[in-house]
């Protein structure tokens, strides 16, 4: 079931996510639903907060950059209870991104290439592992959210003022977006 986003404003977003329980009601489903409404929306993460639970639950799919990105075919993979443990920031990258609760923002952000992570996957097995590049950075983005926090907090005051009016529109709901959203009420 594709579900609707929640975008700048929603309290949700702004949430600390707490771990759940493996036997979390309807688990597996969850995980199915947040990849259908990634896949619906163009995205290639999604966390729960974006779908209003507060949650430690993301779902990334790289399979959708695989052209480009030939190591991430058939990349899909969900994290369950997901942390940072440790960034190496030794090397860090500076791109552009994008996300699902902010449609229509693009910033360039700089972000370490190499995290070690903490989680269970989505056949319950659990983690604990190094990861760089491109991956690292989307887990870096999705794991924000589940912190309380979006890519625009990772911007210059400088850049955040330029964009003022554009997360004000967000944030009291007046924006368009092609796909199914809950925006912050008016």
């Amino acid at each position: 079931m594709i579900l609707p986003i929640y975008t700048l404003g929603q309290p949700v977003l702004r949430k600390v996510a707490e771990d759940i329980p493996l036997d979390y009601p309807n688990l597996q489903e969850l995980i199915q639903d947040m990849f259908e409404t990634c896949t619906a929306s163009d995205g290639i993460g999604l966390a729960a907060p974006q779908i209003g639970k507060a949650i430690r639950l993301v779902v990334i799919d790289l399979d959708v950059i695989s052209d480009s990105f030939p190591e991430y075919k058939d990349f899909r993979h969900a994290f369950i209870n997901g942390h940072i443990i440790e960034v190496d920031d030794s090397e860090t990258e500076t791109l552009e991104e994008g996300c699902l609760s902010l449609p229509g923002i693009h910033e360039k952000v700089t972000r370490p290439k190499r995290i070690h992570v903490q989680y269970v996957d989505e056949n319950l097995e659990a983690h604990d592992e190094w990861i760089d590049g491109y991956l690292a950075r989307v887990i870096q983005h999705e794991f924000d959210h589940i912190e309380g926090k979006v890519f625009t907090d990772r911007i210059s005051p400088f850049r955040r003022q330029m964009i003022a009016k554009k997360m004000k529109q967000l944030s009291t709901g007046r924006f368009n977006c092609r796909y199914k959203v809950k925006p912050a009420t008016k």
